[in-house]
């Protein structure tokens, strides 16, 4: 009970910072149109086959989930730099149900996203089937990995300091990591190994999987992503416990 009372809070949080829900619901969404105006520029016969629709909007989704660990972790720190969290450590709340009061209402606002994500690519040519949903469904992973980095940085760090890691440098890793711009077969090398141990490029590839039918290759890359969510929400409610018992 204590937890949904401190997660409702932080749902008045999300609705008061309106700029940050609308630029992180957009800017997918003119990825996906400039993307899309780029595939439509290519001849058939190059055979380009990345930027089709059905390749293109699972990376987008997942990428767009980028930006929901920079609010979290903007939430986080912000709270830690004011006199709220001295008063919330105050509380019997424990520390998994502080990572908890923030991820819950979290997870709606990713599943949102993702959702506007593949109605704007209905428009782009995508057709209908119950993939679609499947791959909103494989996105929940990621957005807890996503949510979870910024839980961790956002205990760690200011409300400053979390725009340079979770901001730039995160999104940067999603979009140059994941598969989505480009085939990492193509550069191969140690570029390719480094993106195949993260997590991003398998979160991108369950969801086109998902989104093609190919349902017994979506557990195995699921996997990857499950297992960070996991250990990083894990070592979140670790951090967290640390600071509260530093801040006390």
């Amino acid at each position: 009970m204590r937890t949904l009372v401190f997660a409702s809070r932080n749902v008045k949080e999300i609705v008061r910072d309106v700029f940050t829900l609308i630029f992180g619901i957009l800017f997918p969404l003119v990825l996906l149109v400039l993307l899309s105006a780029i595939n439509r520029s290519i001849p058939k016969e190059a055979g380009m086959a990345l930027f089709d629709i059905e390749n293109l909007i699972p990376g987008i989704s997942v990428f767009g989930l980028s930006f929901i660990s920079l609010f979290t972790a903007t939430l986080v720190s912000k709270d830690r730099c004011t006199s709220f969290i001295l008063r919330l450590f105050t509380s019997p709340l424990k520390s998994s149900q502080y990572i908890a009061g923030y991820t819950l209402p979290l997870i709606p606002m990713a599943i949102v996203q993702s959702v506007v994500c593949y109605i704007a690519a209905f428009l782009f040519g995508l057709e209908w089937s119950w993939n679609v949903l499947l791959a909103v469904v494989v996105n929940i992973p990621a957005a807890v990995f996503y949510i979870a980095t910024g839980l961790l940085f956002g205990s760690i760090l200011n409300d400053k300091a979390v725009g340079g890691v979770c901001g730039a440098l995160l999104t940067n890793l999603s979009a140059w990591l994941s598969g989505t711009w480009f085939d990492l077969k193509l550069v191969g090398g140690m570029f390719e190994k480094i993106a195949d141990i993260l997590p991003f490029v398998h979160a991108v590839d369950a969801g086109r999987f998902a989104l093609m039918g190919e349902y017994s290759k979506v557990l195995p890359e699921l996997l990857w992503v499950i297992g960070y969510a996991v250990v990083l929400t894990i070592v979140a409610i670790a951090v967290f416990s640390y600071k509260m018992k530093q801040d006390k």
